[in-house]
């Protein structure tokens, strides 16, 4: 039995803002993401490898902010950070502050597979990249003129058309009982050069480990740093005895919550069993599990 499930990013999108037509764009990546993981599960791939392909869709679709169409930084240029980890051994690729790659996880993926290191950041991550055969973009190709208006503050935040916190990600259950987890994005819109969230840091934003779960966060950074997002779920489960259910809804709904941190996350647990969870009014997300049809929500 096989489970994915992919987050677009949690935020405060009110219903008025969202026409139908947009919703509908979001709808068709998510759907579109989901289906290349999907594919691989079906025919007996690995988790790790449905997980990377997923964000790769997402990270190449401009409505995201992962990859092409990522948030912009106070300076006007992109800075890109992902991260993958495999359950079964513990094995994680982890990179920050990327300019000119145009899929992160992809990177992220080859360091997890080719380096004795887990985390490479900036130039050195980059460097790394051109050694592994991984081509170069200009960091124009990620900007979009959205975001460009958005930077500049043109557009309010209550008219903006998609959450002003964002993320992409997905997590992953193969038919062997192997986890995966993924994590891509450009961070906060405005943010200072060189900052990095929970997202790329593991443990923080992306976590896996087959004796628990595999957990993928989206939303405040800094809150999800401070508290170890993604392990204290696995933590929860591991050492507390608790269930996915249970451990997800502590930690969002009660910790988070009353630290007035906002976001939300995606699990999948041992047996397969998904947990979507946010305290936003909105989350992007969607799943399926074997035999079961595609689930696709965003409030």
């Amino acid at each position: 039995m096989y489970a994915i499930a992919i987050h677009g990013g949690a935020g405060a999108l009110p219903r008025s803002a969202f026409s139908k037509s947009r919703e509908a764009e979001y709808r068709q990546g998510l759907a579109q993401a989901l289906g290349a993981g999907q594919r691989l599960l079906e025919r007996g791939d690995c988790a790790l490898n449905a997980v990377e392909a997923a964000v790769t869709v997402l990270e190449d679709d401009a409505l995201f902010n992962a990859g092409r169409g990522a948030v912009l930084c106070s300076d006007g240029s992109v800075e890109l950070d992902a991260a993958i980890m495999s359950g079964s051994d513990l094995r994680a690729g982890a990179v920050a502050g990327l300019r000119h790659i145009r899929n992160p996880i992809q990177l992220a993926r080859r360091l997890l597979d080719s380096s004795p290191h887990v985390f490479l950041i900036g130039n050195g991550a980059e460097d790394f990249a051109q050694q592994h055969g991984i081509g170069r973009v200009e960091n124009d190709y990620f900007i979009t003129p959205y975001r460009l208006q958005q930077l500049s503050h043109s557009v309010s935040p209550a008219g903006l058309d998609e959450p002003p916190l964002g993320t992409v990600g997905a997590v992953a259950r193969d038919a062997h009982g192997r986890l995966a987890a993924a994590t891509s994005t450009g961070g906060m819109a405005g943010k200072h050069p060189g900052r990095v969230g929970d997202s790329p840091v593991i443990g923080a934003g992306t976590y896996a480990d087959d004796r628990s779960c595999a957990v993928s966060t989206t939303g405040h950074g800094e809150w999800f740093l401070r508290t170890v997002q993604a392990y204290d779920i696995a933590a929860r489960m591991l050492y507390g005895g608790q269930t996915l259910a249970d451990a997800v809804n502590e930690a969002i709904c009660k910790r988070l919550t009353q630290l007035g941190a906002t976001g939300g996350l995606i699990a999948v647990s041992r047996d397969g069993q998904i947990v979507m969870q946010y305290n936003t009014p909105a989350m992007f997300r969607a799943s399926v599990r074997s035999g079961e049809p595609m689930s696709i929500d965003v409030y």
